[in-house]
């Protein structure tokens, strides 16, 4: 009777153990992971919405060119991206400023 009681309360520490594992892994997983894809996720929306005309901007699709219009109802934008050459690409789908050249 005893070991039986004795048993049962040690299956239940083993539960209690393994439940903690998971939360502190969970933990790390979030702290490692998670958290560092939300902070730059709010960097690329923050960008995107303080994207002006005449600004250089680069596509998702590696497509550079020139902010020439914002259209704030419909998301999108005009770029040239050559001398008299315009399309419009989603807001979403720009991503960075291309990089100077040193």
């Amino acid at each position: 009777m005893v070991f039986t009681l004795l048993q049962a309360q040690g299956a239940a520490g083993g539960n209690m153990s393994f439940l903690l594992m998971m939360v502190i892994i969970f933990a790390i997983m979030w702290f490692f992971m998670i958290r560092p894809q939300q902070k730059k996720q709010k960097e690329i929306q923050n960008f995107r919405n303080s994207i002006t005309k005449g600004q250089r901007i680069v596509t998702a699709g590696g497509i550079y060119g020139t902010v020439k219009d914002i259209d704030e109802a419909n998301n999108t934008l005009k770029v040239e991206i050559a001398n008299g050459i315009s399309i419009t690409v989603d807001k979403g789908s720009v991503f960075a400023s291309p990089q100077q050249p040193a």
